[in-house]
Parts: structure tokens; sequence; C-alpha cells
């Protein structure tokens, strides 16, 4: 290290997404640890620290291992700084003055390898300054360009593809349409007329009885499915009212967009009480994360080429209804002490169960609850008619069976133990597996990490291409082992438990009968799952499910007879 600064060195590395493009970010830093190897002098492994966010774009600084690495330069424990490229850290003139200001205050050196510019030399400074205003510029661009791209697409009214809503299907039509200067193919929605009936009567049961929940139960009476033949829950209706492409555009359309404050692509004329609405920018899609409505006045909204469904004032008559009924939805009670919640399903129908109170107390002083199957109050008894079981005396007799299998001698504890060792074993060959690919990928890695090295000392040769190809194959084969021991990792935490797992629930079953009586209902609740898998009751019988042996069932034949109080309000 450089004179007396006992500081440490920072690579960080940044790629929004995985494209098989471009430099990997196992390469960025390799590349990077050979720059401050051959330009720092004798640094060894342990002073540089890694920081590399994968997945997140460069146009803010909301990235966890880079607001990590400037933890540590606050903390005045990093003296260099070093990126495979500037755009890696910041493409925002404003954040990177702002980075470089505080990389300044630190005495942080910073250096971008393959733009070559380093803070240590006035030039280098203003070149990385007008780099990043570049790179400002080409972003701001970019979201320019995408708004233009969706103006042009308004002005076309076609369909972008993706899953169609119910009612249409996507067909291609004549022509084309340009959009960031490239012909691309025009498509248009047209009307399935069985699926169309379908959503016809959701806007007209909803209009009809102004309820999410009559209207889904109106649909399991009758045993009308969505287009992929499941049931409609009351978030698949709620959709289908939201959407405006089934609006038709006329001026009750015109007159609710304006007042709204979107922006029409459209002259007033071109509503013509005929055609659909599109809009565009509607929703903000993220992987892995349901969409999300944007604000009314972020949407672009169009005439599109296909036919609407449902009259304008209608549309925004469902709206205004829905937007008055959000806060009539169901609340769990405050005052619920049921303790099956979330295990109790319906041997009937499969659906789970779920507590229902009532006003009345048992002679313990207890308020009587019994547990409802969700299908069955759906649908008002037709698709499911299953008994309520009480839920208090449900709730108790579980525990009483609980509290009796935790004691060592039980039969379900020497079944555990046996469970427990044979898993073990069938661990072991997973194991064996794990460990021979873990071994291959650390060969490939020092294989690279030769190779980089190499390339570091060849720059601008013939080679360079050919050590670059080496190297990119070997990072392929990476990944693919990666995903292999993705894999069997994964297999193994879903189908094996650790002994520390197995201790733990042992544990937990052995002090549960001692302190069972003396826990919280949520604590009871948190017991309860942590060693039944799940509880069936069928009418006559609870089938208990518990932990470490999926095929065994503890099978409670008439569990619940007849004793002080009914089993529910409508048993018989």
């Amino acid at each position: 290290m450089k004179g007396q600064d006992k500081r440490k060195y920072a690579i960080y590395s940044r790629k929004s997404k995985f494209t098989g493009k471009g430099e990997s970010i196992e390469n960025q830093i390799e590349l990077c640890r050979q720059h401050i190897k051959l330009h720092h002098g004798n640094v060894a492994e342990d002073d540089i620290l890694i920081f590399e966010d994968e997945g997140f774009s460069g146009g803010n600084v909301n990235r966890p291992q880079f607001q990590a690495m400037m933890k540590e330069i606050r903390a005045n424990r990093i003296q260099a700084v070093v990126c495979y490229r500037l755009d890696r850290i910041s493409r925002n003139v404003g954040d990177f003055a702002k980075l470089k200001d505080e990389f300044d205050y630190y005495n942080v050196e910073f250096t971008s390898i393959r733009d070559d510019f380093d803070t240590t030399s006035p030039s280098g400074r203003a070149m990385m300054m007008m780099v990043s205003v570049f790179a400002q510029l080409e972003r701001e661009t970019t979201a320019e360009r995408i708004r233009d791209n969706m103006h042009e697409l308004a002005k076309s009214g076609r369909w972008l593809g993706g899953t169609t809503p119910t009612g249409y299907k996507s067909t291609q039509i004549v022509g084309s349409v340009t959009v960031d200067g490239k012909e691309r193919k025009a498509y248009k929605l047209e009307i399935i007329k069985e699926e169309a009936e379908i959503v016809k009567l959701i806007f007209s049961k909803f209009l009809e009885t102004n309820s999410l929940t009559q209207t889904d139960t109106y649909l399991l009476q009758h045993n009308i499915t969505t287009k992929n033949g499941k049931n409609f829950t009351r978030f698949s209706i709620r959709s289908i009212l939201q959407n405006p492409v089934y609006m038709i555009a006329d001026q009750n359309a015109w007159d609710y967009f304006e007042k709204s404050d979107v922006e029409i692509y459209a002259d007033r004329a071109e509503f013509d009480g005929k055609h659909g609405i599109m809009a565009y920018n509607k929703t903000i899609q993220k992987s892995g994360k349901a969409n999300q409505m944007r604000d009314m006045d972020e949407w672009i909204v169009a005439v599109g080429k296909h036919k609407g469904l449902i009259d304008g004032a209608d549309w925004v008559k469902v709206q205004n209804m829905l937007s008055q009924n959000r806060s009539k939805s169901y609340r769990k009670p405050k005052s619920n002490v049921a303790l099956l919640s979330g295990l109790l399903y319906c041997g009937n129908c499969g659906s789970f169960m779920r507590p229902k109170l009532t006003k009345r107390e048992n002679a313990q002083g207890e308020k009587i609850y019994s547990y409802l199957c969700e299908t069955k109050e759906r649908s008002r008894c037709q698709n499911c008619n299953s008994k309520n079981p009480n839920g208090n005396q449900l709730d108790h007799m579980i525990c009483e069976q609980i509290k009796i299998i935790s004691e060592d001698s039980s039969e379900f504890m020497k079944s555990l133990d046996n469970i427990q060792r044979r898993l073990e074993g069938n661990r072991e060959e997973y194991d064996q597996q794990l460990n021979a690919l873990k071994k291959e990928l650390q060969e490939n890695e020092q294989q690279i990490s030769n190779l980089v090295e190499i390339l570091a000392k060849t720059p601008n040769t013939p080679a360079f291409d050919y050590i670059t190809g080496q190297i990119n194959t070997l990072h392929e084969k990476n990944e693919k082992i990666k995903n292999r021991i993705g894999e069997l990792e994964s297999l193994t935490k879903s189908q094996f438990y650790s002994s520390e797992q197995f201790d733990k629930t042992k544990e937990l079953l052995k002090s549960f009968g001692q302190s069972f009586d003396t826990m919280s209902v949520e604590q009871k609740r948190m017991a309860l799952r942590a060693f039944i898998r799940r509880i069936v009751w069928d009418g006559k019988n609870v089938h208990v499910v518990l932990f470490g042996d999926e095929e065994s069932e503890i099978d409670y034949t008439d569990l619940l007879e007849e004793k002080s109080e009914p089993l529910g309000a409508d048993s018989e």
C-alpha cells in the first residue's frame, strides 16, 4: 500500500440485468483487481473489498452494495475506489458531482480503468465530469424516447402484446407502425364472444349488487370460470372492472378522462361510441412483483382499434362504486382468539377455513366461534356445504393431543428420531455432488484469474480477443455450475430438515405441555405452526399432518362429539 495509508481498496461493479452481452460482473471485478495490483504495488487480497450490485440501474444511488461501500468510505476505511467503467458508478451527473465531492472530502482516489480516468490528475477529473454529463444525457434522452414511442403507439391504437384481457384475442392487422425509427408489426384486439359475455355479466352484476362479494358468489354458484378454467376471485373481478380496455370510447369516456387530467392522444370526435379505450403507461412493471397502477395523470389514453364492451357512463359509475366500497372489505376481528387459521382446510373442497365469531359465550366465558369454509361462504353453501366445526372445541382438542405426543415416550417422538436418521443419510449423497461442483467452480475461477492476469500484460494484441473468449467460455460454464448448485441447495432445503431444526422441534415439543397454558394467543399460534403442517376437517373427522412425516396422519375420528355447545349455526 502507498505510503503510510493503511486504508483498504474498494472495487465496485454493477450490471442492471443479465443480458449475455458486455462484461459480466465477475470479469469486471477481476480486471479491477489486476489493475490495483499492477498500479498500487503488492496489495494483499484482504485489503481489497468487493462491492457488487446486479439488477440495479445506474440512474440513482439507491443500490444496496453501493450504499455499503459509501458507509465504509464515510468510516474512513477506504483509500481508493476502482470500477470497470464510469457509468458503473453513476449515470446521473448530479449524483456523480456529489459523489466526487464526497470522495475528495474523505481523500479517496477514484479510477475508471476502461475510460482511463484518474482523479489524481486535473485532466482526469475534468474528463470524468464530461463523461458523466453525457451518461445522464443518454439516460434522459432514452426516457424521452420511450415517452415519444408511447405517443406513437397511442396514435396507432395498437395492442402492445402480452396476456390479452378476458374477452379479447390479439390479431395482426394490415400495415405496420413505426416505433423508435423501426417498422414493427401492428396488432389489435378482437372480441371473443363467449368471454365478452362473461365480462358484460360481471359489470352487470356489480352494478346490480354494488358488491364484489355478491358478484363473486353469483359466478361461483353458476360455475362461471375464467378463460383458464379457474374460479374467479374478488381480486380478478376487480381487475376486470378497473380495466379501461372494456370502456366504449364515447363522450362520457372523454369527459371522465379530461376531468381526471389524463393525457388524451385523440380528438374528441374520435370518441365515436364504438371503439374501445387503449391506455398506455398505465402500470409500473417490476420483475417478481405484482404490477402497480400509476396515477391517472400519468396515463396516455387513445382510442383503440378494438370494439368496446361497456358504455362509458356504466364504466365510470363502476369506478365510483369501487372507490366508495374500499373501506367495506372484510377485516379480521381484533378479538379473534382462534388458533388454527392458516392450518385448517376443508376436506370437502380443499379451501381454507377461517374463524367466524358469534356474540355468544360458553360456560368458561369464552366467545364462541366456529370455522367456516371460504368456498362455502363465497358460494352461499352451493359449491360446498361442509359442517362448521365448533372452533373452541377443535382448538382445545388439538392442543390437548399435541401435549400428549410431546412426551418423550410417545410413538411420534420415536418416529421423528427415525425420520431424522434416514434423511441425514440421504443428505450425504447431495453433499457429495455439491462438493464436486464447488470444486469445479473454484478451479474454473482460478483459470479465469490466471487468464485475466495474462490479459492485463498483453493489451491491444491479437491474443486479447482470444483470451477474452476463453474467459467468457469459462464464465458461461460457471454460470451453469452455479445454477446446478442452486438447484441442489434448494432441493436440500425443501426436502430435508437440518439436525438443528429436528432438535429444536423436539425441544419445543417437550416443553409444549409444560408451558402451553401460560402462552399468549399469538405464541400458541406460532408454537402450533412449528410442528403442524396442516389440519383437515371432513365434516366429521379431523386429520392432523405433523412435522417430519408427510404420509402419516393423526386421525381423530369423531373428535368433536356433541357436547354442551353445538358445532355451529348450520350444523345438523
